[in-house]
């Protein structure tokens, strides 16, 4: 279908709404709505935190009685269900709306088409796929979750113009530039969850909060298949304060794992000797309601989740400097492949300055193939 260019600037105004709901929102998707009447908006609004009105109800309300005979055009399928809030269908009939226009229909079960047919069948005319890719984009830990039951994993790492994360000692401060940590602060403050090592605990005994607090509190994950973590780090003695999580196994004895909830963390027991499984532990997550998680290594910890296939994007930030050593700091260390030709690309990259660093962002293949699987649907 082709759509007007009005359609499309109305529609990216919504998408621009949705955006501004990221990280106090979830688990539900981001979704922005746009009243529009004679040529001309009228009101707008966003789902702003989980469990508040939805958008279609906040741009309804603000438009008031200049709904009547309007269009609606709105990033996602309105519900048509009675969850923490009343079906959005009931607020668009009500309120006189026309004409609604949809980026992409819900796949969430109790949607799914319903809200679509529910509109029509009161007379309104009702048009899907305005700028649905982007809508799938805005919103792909969403898809992800439903699809799968595993949140959306983000790796993010900063590194030198060599390829290094640290000096052969495994001294990293600092990489990257003041500008790239703040953004990087922001990145948490919008998580679920952050994930590292044990080694990278032991090296840098990291907080990993966010500075400025964000949206959410992430849930701070450290991989310790032998229970190994101390109670004087700093993860530890601030676990009161902020969750953490031990992902270990089998090989961590009993008494460690007494010692460590004793001292305020959550244990997650896995079975078996080796590493912790990563799969598992994200539909454990999955199963908790979280849709974004941030892996900030080390180098084996992020190379597990590569080869684990559970990667779905990369925030890398490259400094303008050399290291020069000869030493295995690098980013990622799994399995590697056997050919450069096998290597994972990325797609929908974004390459921005920040400071003197480079970001570079993208998805990795198997989350652009979910999305272009959606597309197709």
């Amino acid at each position: 279908m082709e759509w007007e260019s009005d359609d499309i600037e109305w529609m990216r105004r919504a998408l621009d709404e949705a955006a501004r709901g990221r990280g106090a929102v979830e688990p539900n998707p981001m979704v922005g709505a746009v009243v529009v009447r004679d040529g001309r908006p009228v009101a707008a609004g966003h789902h702003e935190r989980f469990g508040g009105p939805h958008a279609e109800v906040v741009a309804l309300v603000r438009a008031g009685e200049a709904s009547r005979g309007a269009t609606l055009y709105v990033t996602l399928e309105p519900c048509c269900h009675h969850g923490k809030t009343p079906p959005c269908t009931d607020a668009i009939l009500a309120a006189g709306i026309s004409r609604v226009v949809t980026a992409v229909s819900d796949p969430f079960p109790d949607v799914n088409g319903g809200g679509l047919a529910a509109l029509r069948a009161a007379g309104i005319q009702v048009e899907v796929g305005c700028e649905a890719d982007a809508a799938r984009e805005l919103n792909a830990p969403y898809w992800k979750r439903l699809a799968t039951g595993r949140p959306y994993v983000t790796a993010k790492w900063a590194m030198t113009l060599d390829g290094k994360t640290a000096v052969a000692s495994g001294d990293s401060r600092w990489i990257s530039s003041d500008d790239s940590r703040r953004l990087v602060h922001e990145l948490r403050g919008r998580m679920d969850a952050i994930v590292i090592g044990i080694a990278t605990v032991e090296a840098d005994d990291p907080r990993l909060t966010a500075r400025p607090p964000g949206p959410r509190r992430p849930v701070r994950i450290v991989l310790d298949s032998s229970g190994r973590l101390a109670t004087d780090t700093i993860l530890v003695r601030t676990a009161a304060e902020v969750p953490v999580l031990v992902a270990l196994t089998d090989r961590a004895p009993r008494d460690r794992l007494e010692r460590l909830s004793s001292a305020g963390c959550e244990v997650l027991a896995f079975p078996g000797s080796g590493p912790v499984p990563i799969p598992a532990l994200l539909e454990d997550l999955g199963r908790r309601g979280m849709t974004n998680v941030l892996v900030e290594g080390g180098g084996r910890v992020l190379g597990s989740f590569l080869d684990a296939g559970e990667v779905d994007a990369v925030d890398v930030y490259v400094a303008p400097i050399l290291e020069g050593g000869d030493h295995p700091r690098t980013a990622v260390r799994g399995a590697g492949r056997a050919l450069m030709g096998e290597a994972l690309r990325l797609k929908d990259v974004r390459l921005d300055r920040v400071g003197d660093d480079a970001s570079i962002r993208g998805r990795l293949p198997q989350s652009w193939r979910l999305l272009a699987g959606f597309r197709s649907a």
